[in-house]
C-alpha cells in the first residue's frame, strides 16, 4: 500500500482530523489524488442519511476523490466514548480483520496519497484482544504522529513513538499541533527537543486556527518527507 499512512495521536483531542485534512490539502496542492478513511468513529449524529461523524465529514470534504460516506467511515458509533465500549452497548463487535477489509476496499480506488485516521491514541482497544494499533500492523503501513503542543508533550510523543516502533512499524513523520490559543511555555525548546529525539522528520508546526481554515493550515505542512523513501 504505497503512499498510505496511518494517522495517530499522542492522546485524544490532539487534532488528528485537522492535521489529516491539512495533509490532504497539502497533497492536493501538489496535484495528487487523495483519499482518507476514518474506519471507526465514535460520536456520530443521527441525520436523514444515517449516523454521521464530523471528523469523517471533514476528511471527505478535503480529499479529492468522491467516495461514499460509508467508505470513508464504515463503522459509525453514536456515543463519544471508547469505541469498544460503545460498540458493545450497541451489540456490535469490532475486529481488526473487518476494519482492514473496509480499508482495503476503499484503497482499491486509484489514488496517489491516502490516510487512515485512528481514534484516540495508539492503544485504543477494539475488543478484549485487539487494539486499533493492530490495524496499521495488519495493513503494514507507516505511521504519522500528531503531537499536541502542551505540557507533557515530549513524554507522550516519545512513549507513543516507542510503542509504534515496538509494534514493528516505521514512524514516517510527525506534526506539532497547537490545539489551543495558549502558547506552551518554552514552546520552541519543546519543538527542538522533539525534532532531536523523535526518529522521523517533522512535517510541520500548525498554528492555532480560529475560525478553522484547513487551506491556511496546509501551507504550514510538507508531505515531501513522506515520499522520500518511495
Amino acid at each position: 500500500m504505497a503512499n498510505t499512512f496511518f494517522v495517530t495521536g499522542t492522546d485524544t483531542d490532539v487534532g488528528k482530523t485537522v492535521v489529516s485534512a491539512a495533509l490532504l490539502e497539502a497533497a492536493k496542492s501538489k496535484g495528487l489524488q487523495t483519499l482518507a478513511i476514518k474506519p471507526v468513529a465514535a460520536g456520530c449524529e443521527q441525520t436523514d442519511e444515517g449516523l454521521r461523524n464530523s471528523d469523517a465529514l471533514l476528511l471527505q470534504k478535503h480529499m479529492t476523490l468522491d467516495l461514499a460516506y460509508e467508505q470513508v467511515n464504515p463503522v459509525a458509533l453514536d456515543a463519544p466514548a471508547a469505541p469498544h465500549i460503545v460498540a458493545a452497548n450497541q451489540g456490535k463487535t469490532l475486529s481488526v480483520s473487518r476494519l482492514a477489509g473496509f480499508c482495503r476496499g476503499a484503497l482499491m480506488t486509484k489514488h496517489d496519497f491516502s490516510l487512515i485516521e485512528g481514534a484516540g491514541g495508539w492503544r485504543v482497544p477494539l475488543n478484549v484482544r485487539e487494539t486499533l494499533a493492530d490495524l496499521p500492523r495488519e495493513l503494514n503501513i507507516p505511521v504519522v504522529l500528531v503531537v499536541s503542543l502542551k505540557l507533557g508533550c515530549i513524554n507522550h510523543a516519545l512513549l507513543t513513538a516507542e510503542a509504534i516502533r515496538r509494534d514493528g512499524l516505521p514512524l514516517a513523520g510527525w506534526v506539532a499541533n497547537r490545539v489551543q490559543n495558549d502558547t506552551l511555555d518554552y514552546e520552541d525548546e519543546n519543538i527542538a527537543t522533539l525534532k532531536s529525539l523523535l526518529p522521523a522528520p517533522c512535517l510541520g508546526v500548525l498554528p492555532f486556527s480560529s475560525p478553522l481554515s484547513i487551506e491556511k493550515l496546509s501551507k504550514s505542512l510538507s508531505v515531501a518527507p513522506l515520499f522520500a523513501g518511495v
